[in-house]
Formats: structure tokens, C-alpha cells, sequence
């Protein structure tokens, strides 16, 4: 079992930079520098260990190793099969099925995206916690991001807050949406009366939905959406609030006739790697209780 490692052949244009200006620019955070420096990482130069004042020259190889990672306290690895779309030294996506939380909770203690994670990375003697950049609600499928390391996870949350990371979804609302496309800009907040149920509230948090028909049944329209923000349940509340709740979805006034669950897929899932340093997309088809409506 290794450490998470970082190198770069230093060129022209960064010679004579110190190596901790050098390893801001390259956006590690001050967290994860004192993390090296004090909790079992190193930096060597050509090999030889150096410290964050070292002057780097032209040619010079600089090899960075963050501390080996932990599993998080409480959160139990599980044998538990994954549905993986792709796999890297630097992230997993993976198809995550409803009904399998995300985390662990209160409720749902076991079972979930994350002990399933932490018992793959022990069967792959990969030394890692659960990273889990885009997380969906326990009932909603698709596809998931999911960083192997904790800087990874960072430099992923960075894509994502300036709204980089993008995620599309597929749904089933009932009735007829009247308008082919639109955009639903209604600020979100926590119903005082419920501990998990979102609101939509004068005083809440800005949230933006775009929506688009993509054809229309008898007894429900198939939308695809796409988040303007990540407000929690904002597609649920949005299209509850308009008068066309997702099918299915019982918190939000939605009928389960049709479905068990909230009628929401995340199909489409694009970010840019950093790593990589390429702009990827990755799809999943409906799920099976899903199509089968089709």
C-alpha cells in the first residue's frame, strides 16, 4: 500500500520559484501542505528531501507523497458490488442504484455508496476514504463521482463550486408541462417542520432549475434537467412547486402509483480532469423501473 504521490519535471518557466509558491499555483491547499510536512508525507527534490523554501531549478525533478489516508472512523467497509462506468489512479464513476444511500445515516446505517467503497478500496489494497464529490438522495440513480484521494477531492470541489462539474438529469413529473422549456428561479430552504424536507422559501438560499420536454405520455411528461445550482432536493422541490412533482416521489406530493420511488436519473455526468488535464463525459441509460414505464 502506497501514499498518494504528485511529480513534475520542473521547466524554464517555474525556475527559481520556492517550492511552496510553486505548490499553491498548483492548488494545494495550506491544509494539505501542513499534512506533508508534519503527518508522514515528504518532499524530495531529485530524490533528496527538501524543504518548502528550496529554491527549484530548471530539470530538477520534484516528487510530492501526502500522508497515507484512513478509512473515516464508523463507516464499516461492506462486500458490496459496485456498478463501475470507469476507474483511474485519481477517480472512480460509478452507476449507483435507488435505494442505496449515499453515506451512512441514522436511518440507514449500513448498505451504503460509501461502505461499499470502503470495502472495494480494502479489497484493492487501495488506501483511501470516501471521497464522494456529487452525492444523490438514497432513491435517486445514476451517476456518481467520486475522488481516491483527499486532494483530488479538493481540486474536484473547487470545479464544482464554480459550476465546472455538471450533471444531467432525466425525469418523470405528472401531467403536462404546459411550456416545451423554461427555468424554474426559486430560492430553497429547510422546512422548519421537518428535519429532511426542503421548501420553497422567500428567505432560502438561491436555487436555479432548467428543464426541457423530451416527449410527453399519458399520465406523466419525461423532462431532462440540468442544475443551475445543488441546492439539496431542488429538483424534487422545484418541480413540486409548479404544480408537477416527480413520479413516485411521495415527500413532495408525487403519486406512487406508477413508481416506488422518485421517478430521477442522473444520466449524464461532465468534468473537466485535472489530472488528465481532458474534458470528460460519461452516460448511463435508464434504470430498469424507469424504462420499463417507456
Amino acid at each position: 500500500m502506497t501514499s498518494f504521490q504528485l511529480q513534475w519535471d520542473i521547466l524554464e518557466s517555474d525556475a527559481n520559484k520556492i517550492i511552496k509558491d510553486f505548490m499553491k499555483e498548483k492548488a494545494i491547499s495550506r491544509a494539505a501542505l501542513a499534512d506533508i510536512k508534519y503527518k508522514g508525507g515528504s518532499i524530495l527534490v531529485n530524490g533528496v528531501e527538501q524543504t518548502v523554501r528550496y529554491s527549484l531549478k530548471k530539470g530538477d525533478l520534484l516528487k510530492v507523497s501526502f500522508p497515507v489516508e484512513h478509512p473515516s472512523v464508523g463507516i464499516k467497509g461492506e462486500a458490496i458490488p459496485l456498478d463501475l462506468v470507469y476507474e483511474d489512479e485519481y477517480v472512480l464513476i460509478v452507476n449507483k442504484q435507488a435505494g442505496m444511500s449515499t453515506i451512512p445515516s441514522r436511518e440507514h446505517p449500513s448498505g451504503s455508496l460509501a461502505n461499499a467503497l470502503i470495502g472495494y478500496y480494502e479489497q484493492k489494497a487501495i488506501r483511501a476514504t470516501a471521497h464522494i464529490v456529487t452525492r444523490l438522495d438514497r432513491d435517486t440513480s445514476g451517476l456518481v463521482l467520486i475522488a481516491k484521494h483527499r486532494h483530488v477531492h479538493h481540486l474536484l470541489s473547487e470545479e464544482q463550486k464554480a459550476g465546472r462539474v455538471k450533471r444531467i438529469y432525466q425525469a418523470f413529473v405528472e401531467g403536462a408541462l404546459e411550456n416545451h422549456s423554461g427555468i424554474i428561479e426559486k430560492p430553497i430552504a429547510r422546512n422548519p417542520n421537518s428535519i429532511i424536507e426542503r421548501m420553497v422559501d422567500p428567505n432560502g438560499q438561491y436555487a436555479c432549475t432548467h428543464y426541457e420536454v423530451l416527449c410527453y405520455k399519458r399520465s406523466f411528461t419525461h423532462v431532462k434537467l440540468k442544475l443551475g445550482t445543488g441546492r439539496t432536493h431542488q429538483i424534487r422541490v422545484h418541480m413540486s412547486y409548479i404544480g408537477h412533482p416527480l413520479v413516485g416521489d411521495q415527500l413532495y406530493d408525487g403519486n406512487d402509483t406508477l413508481l416506488k420511488r422518485q421517478a430521477l436519473h442522473c444520466y449524464e455526468l461532465k468534468f473537466f480532469h485535472p489530472f488528465l488535464e481532458e474534458n470528460m463525459t460519461f452516460k448511463s441509460e435508464l434504470p430498469k423501473d424507469m424504462g420499463s414505464l417507456m
